[in-house]
Order: C-alpha cells, then structure tokens, then sequence
C-alpha cells in the first residue's frame, strides 16, 4: 500500500478547469478508450487554430490536449465563446464530469485479435459514470485500464481494471492487486461501484488521497491472478497492424496537414500517442 501526504486537490486539467501552462491555457478533453469521431477531431482542429497554438496534442492516456488558448478575464478560466466551442464538438458530454471519465483500453479490441470486444463494456462503464453526479468528483487522475485480453495495456498501472479472460469473463483490477473474476457484461456496474466505494473511505479535504493505491486500507480481499491472464504484450508497432494502421503524432502535436492520412469515421488515440485509423471505417 503506497501513502502520499497531499496538501491540494487534484488539479489535472480539464475544459472547465484549464491549467495555466507558460504559453496560455492547457485543456483536456477525455476520450473513453480513446475513441474519437473524425469530425469531432476536425472540429478540434479548427479551434486550435482560431484560438490556440494550432495543434491537437495527444497524452499517454489516449486523450487529446488543445494548448496557448487565451483566459477570460479572471485569468484562470476559458473565455465563454473557446468554451461553448469546446462544448460543440460532443467531447464534454457532462460537465460535471469533466474530469472524472478516464478509461484506457486496448486500441485494437473488436478491430482485430484480443480475447474480447471490450467496446460495449467502455460504453457501459463510460454511461454509469455519466450517470452518477458524485462519480464526477473523481480525481482527474484516477483512470480505468481495460485490457481486451491481448496484454497490450496489461502493464499500465490503475485504479481500477479489468483484463478478459475470454469472449465471457474477466479479472478485475483494484489498485495494485486483483479482484474477482466477472461476467463482462457485468463488469461496469462492478467497476462503478467500486468506484463509489472509494470515494466512501476516501474522505474530504485537500489531502484526500487521489487513487485507491494510497488508501490505508485494502479496498477489497485481493484474489490470486487467474491463470489464464495473458503476459503484457509490447508496444503496438508504427505502420500497418491489424485492424488499422497505427501512426504517430509528432511531438508538436497534430496538425491539419496530418488529418489527410486520418481518413477515417472513427479514430482511436492509443497510449502510445499515435492514433490508429482502423480499416473498417475508412
């Protein structure tokens, strides 16, 4: 059990709470597992170049940036019409939640390979989330890691998780330890509440812990790791892979000149910040 002495809230960056970066306001926008529409991507794109430094960035946990965008008048917040923007693209579907739905998942699940297809189980367990205001008060850094089976995300460290074991079931990550085998079906309500459960014991106040590793107490009985659990798998490869192909966003983050080789309905941001333009929606 690891312990961190806290003396702020959480302050990862959301839309409605940017952070003040040296070159203007940094915001993030979160996408559960990383799946984001082509036009939405655009849109985003289009704002970075009327209001910010003209690049959509992307963060190892498969979200995506916008930075240099101005602040209102208070100085710490955005000005109405970069929010409303913002807002317009579909990618804050709550602003309650704003930065409480961070789901990580396989790239690939249902395009290609894995165990599983975990997309409806990040839809599910995105909509309970969405649906509980007080889930919305989870830290900016909490995150849920679902791995379709494969390995590939197995070794990202998390909240909360669950890795497939088959097309039917997983195991369930809590913190460092893991929890019992589900349904996958089930598994969204389980995840939430144990989301909810960590929020019971976590207390208020500046110091509250901000991930269940740093609770003083187990959340729940750790079980021993099934063992059908995959090995963690290495990085996805640049290029073509199944299901897609995989391509790096520059340092500098995406520019409009990248999208042409982002044709595509739909896109997933991968953790390796590259997106994959899966063939199905091409």
């Amino acid at each position: 059990m690891t312990s961190a002495k806290r003396s702020r809230p959480d302050q990862c960056p959301g839309v409605l709470r940017p952070w003040p970066a040296d070159d203007g306001l940094l915001v993030r926008l979160r996408l559960p597992g990383g799946r984001v529409a082509y036009a939405a991507l655009l849109r985003l794109m289009e704002i970075a170049e009327e209001f910010g430094d003209g690049a959509v960035h992307v963060t190892t946990r498969t979200n995506l940036q916008l930075r240099a965008l101005p602040a209102a008048a208070c100085g710490r917040l955005l000005p109405d019409e970069v929010e409303a923007a913002l807002a317009d693209t579909g990618l804050l579907p709550s602003r309650a939640h704003d930065v409480g739905r961070n789901i990580l998942a396989s790239p690939q699940t249902g395009l290609a390979g894995g165990r599983a297809d975990l997309r409806p189980v990040v839809a599910e367990l995105d909509r309970l989330l969405l649906a509980d205001a007080e889930l919305g008060t989870l830290s900016g850094r909490f995150l849920h890691v679902l791995d379709d089976g494969r390995g590939d995300v197995l070794d990202r460290s998390c909240d909360l998780g669950l890795v497939a074991l088959d097309a039917e079931r997983g195991q369930l990550r809590i913190g460092e330890h893991w929890g019992e085998v589900v349904r996958l079906p089930e598994a969204p309500a389980r995840l939430v509440q144990l989301a909810r459960e960590f929020l019971a014991v976590r207390g208020g106040g500046p110091q509250a812990p901000w991930h269940i590793r740093e609770l003083p107490a187990l959340l729940a009985p750790p079980q021993p790791a099934d063992p059908e659990l995959p090995q963690a798998l290495a990085p996805l490869q640049y290029g073509p892979v199944p299901g897609g192909v995989h391509v790096p966003v520059p340092p500098m983050g995406l520019r409009r000149d990248h999208l042409r080789f982002l044709n595509a309905s739909e896109l997933v941001v991968t953790p390796w910040r590259g997106v994959l333009v899966p063939w199905e929606s091409r």
